[in-house]
């Protein structure tokens, strides 16, 4: 069992940068994936980064450049580093994990996780 725990987000204008954090606790997988999501209001959820234990990355292409996925693995703690943000990266963030290689999933679909965090709003304005 996997214990996601997420903090971090907020308000700010675009342009500005936010900064989520996600702990992780529960389990002794060597192999985890694990991502950040989100879901604006009227939309599916989505991919944004994910990260293996290798610290192999992937982006969605919206956030590339300005969205940094990172970890800390003697703290089990997972980051999103976003900057220069949009009004259209409005969302209700989530972190996610899946015990894992990531070449054996899609690392950006939400189908493939089954851990979730409790989910932290960001919102940009214009």
């Amino acid at each position: 069992q996997v214990q996601l725990v997420q903090s971090g987000g907020g308000s700010v204008q675009a342009g500005g940068s936010l900064r989520l954090s996600c702990a992780a606790s529960g389990y002794t997988y060597s192999n985890i994936v694990m991502g950040w999501f989100r879901q604006a209001p009227g939309k599916e959820r989505e991919g944004v980064a994910s990260i293996d234990s290798s610290d192999t990355t992937i982006y969605a292409d919206s956030v590339k450049g300005r969205f940094t996925i990172s970890q800390d693995k003697a703290k089990r703690a997972l980051y999103l580093q976003m900057n220069s943000l949009k009004p259209e990266d409005t969302a209700m963030y989530y972190c996610a994990a899946v015990p894992s290689l990531m070449s054996a999933i899609r690392p950006l679909a939400v189908y493939e996780y089954n851990y979730w965090g409790q989910g932290t709003q960001v919102t940009v304005s214009s």
